[in-house]
């Protein structure tokens, strides 16, 4: 059964926490960056995942690898991306995200 679609919302996770900087991510980086039309989402997500994978940053890395799935990129190409990234960001970072998008793909099924 396929998964819902992601929801990008900063509301729904932290909200009651930082106001402001929920309001920040919601309207500054969901509703105007990502809707930008000089990138596809797909691109766009091809590249937030390409530096989550870099920086080592997991935590986010989860909700923009469901979201990439969304917006169009397949499972392959994020396999791909992640071991062509093995090379620059470094071996861990690339374990660490490949360890992360099985589980998560064996959650699409």
């Amino acid at each position: 059964m396929p998964s819902e679609p992601v929801k990008p919302s900063a509301r729904d996770m932290i909200g009651e926490l930082a106001p402001k900087f929920t309001d920040i991510t919601d309207k500054l980086l969901f509703e105007d960056i990502w809707e930008r039309t000089d990138l596809s989402k797909r691109d766009r997500s091809l590249i937030t995942v390409a530096a989550l994978v870099a920086l080592n940053r997991t935590q986010q890395l989860d909700f923009h690898l469901k979201f990439a799935l969304q917006n169009g990129v397949t499972k392959d190409e994020l396999v791909e991306a992640i071991t062509h990234l093995a090379f620059y960001s470094g071996w861990p970072t690339a374990m660490s995200a490949l360890m992360l998008a099985k589980d998560i793909f064996a959650q699409q099924k």
